[in-house]
């Protein structure tokens, strides 16, 4: 993992939040950092002598914010809340908004309260793919243990204030200062210190160290040749504009990665474990549809009707979405990601492209497995992250 971090450029910034802006930036140029809108980053300062934390707003892309991009929101407000023993997504929401000294600035990030809660001035995370692909394994727990010992380790639990509350109480009484950082099992990984360059590299650091782990244990070989092979890209337009109820774009993927990945003997079983990092679900869903032979109308019907089992067995007073697939694989052709325009189909295909790596280099550490049925849903239907798509 490349460090970007330019200290000419940093002697520029003129305040905290001009440092919390460039390294935002370094991080989000990276795809195997965040992808579109993910991840997130905070500074706490004062305002006219108050603790304020700056906190990325909710839908912003880290490698574009600017300083009107995040949210300042009274730190002693979100410190009070990650006491809470409950508080429903709705108390969360106006009770940050009732916070902010400016209340034109973005709806503070989901992950707003677990940046007070950290006490450092500078908080980066993200959703390494390093990380998460090893945590994502069925030797992950172990790996990541042994990997970061420094590291306060948390199994997978619900983003926002569920997750902000289980680290409150994982940390009673801790010395921080023995933390080099958080990862967060089939989600992330969180960096913080004193200093923006400090936090940044050890973000950096921390997941070179991943990375290098995969390199020596989980190498993938995959040829290089392109796969060129048609199919009637008409009729999949047709029947999946038909079902979403607009027209769609295609993002047709057969480079040698999709290529590889499509052409797996175990294609059914390998496409269906589920998302890489959660908040991907509100993009591709938990699966696409897979495509072994030519009947696109029975794939289609079958895809549906799973769908909605999925849905009927974990919904409570939700209301179904669209049961289409957001994309698909086609057994030795290819990926074909679906969108409203062309700039959305390529968004689903940048995260279908980090997933499909993802679970093929975990297979090489004993297997990929991704948040449960139960967890997924709870994501895919979750409010705050639905609210994302419509900015």
């Amino acid at each position: 993992m490349q460090n970007l971090f330019d200290d000419k450029k940093a002697q520029e910034c003129q305040s905290d939040l001009d440092l919390r802006v460039y390294t935002s930036n370094l991080l989000g140029q990276s795809d195997e950092l965040v992808l579109h809108g993910g991840g997130n980053t905070s500074v706490k300062s004062k305002v006219d002598g108050e603790d304020i934390l700056f906190v990325k707003g909710s839908g912003w892309d880290l490698v574009s914010i600017k300083a009107e991009g995040f949210a300042p929101v009274k730190l002693d407000t979100l410190l009070e809340m990650a006491k809470l023993e409950k508080l429903s997504d709705s108390e969360m929401v106006s009770g940050q908004k009732a916070a902010m000294i400016d209340s034109s600035a973005p709806n503070p990030s989901v992950e707003a309260i677990l940046h007070a809660l950290i006490p450092f001035k500078f908080v980066d995370h993200t959703h390494a793919d390093a990380i998460v692909t090893i945590s994502n394994s069925k030797t992950g727990k172990e790996s990541i243990k042994k990997l970061f010992p420094n590291f306060l380790i948390v199994d997978y639990v619900m983003p926002g204030f569920i997750l902000a509350h289980t680290i409150y109480k994982l940390t009673q009484g801790i010395d921080w200062k023995t933390l080099d950082g958080i990862i967060l099992h089939n989600h992330g990984i969180f960096t913080f210190d004193e200093d923006a360059k400090a936090s940044y590299e050890k973000m950096i650091d921390a997941v070179t160290l991943g990375e290098e782990f995969l390199d020596e244990n989980a190498i993938l070989e995959i040829s290089s040749e392109f796969n060129s092979t048609k199919c009637d890209m008409s009729k999949i337009t047709e029947a999946i504009s038909e079902l979403k109820g607009y027209s769609v774009s295609l993002n047709i993927n057969q480079t040698p990665l999709a290529n590889h990945y499509a052409s797996q003997e175990n294609l059914r079983e390998l496409a269906s474990r589920g998302v890489l990092t959660p908040e991907h679900i509100i993009r591709t869903k938990r699966i696409p549809l897979i495509m072994e032979d030519t009947d696109l109308e029975a794939g289609l019907q079958r895809y549906m009707d799973s769908y909605k089992e999925y849905f009927d067995t974990f919904a409570t007073d939700e209301i179904m979405l669209n049961a289409a697939p957001n994309y698909m694989v086609i057994k030795n052709i290819g990926v074909i990601s679906f969108g409203k325009n062309k700039k959305e189909a390529a968004i689903v295909n940048d995260i279908v492209e980090h997933t499909m790596k993802a679970v093929l280099r975990a297979d090489k550490l004993g297997g990929y497995e991704s948040i449960s049925l139960k967890d997924s849903f709870e994501m895919e239907y979750w409010e705050l992250e639905q609210a994302k798509l419509k900015k």
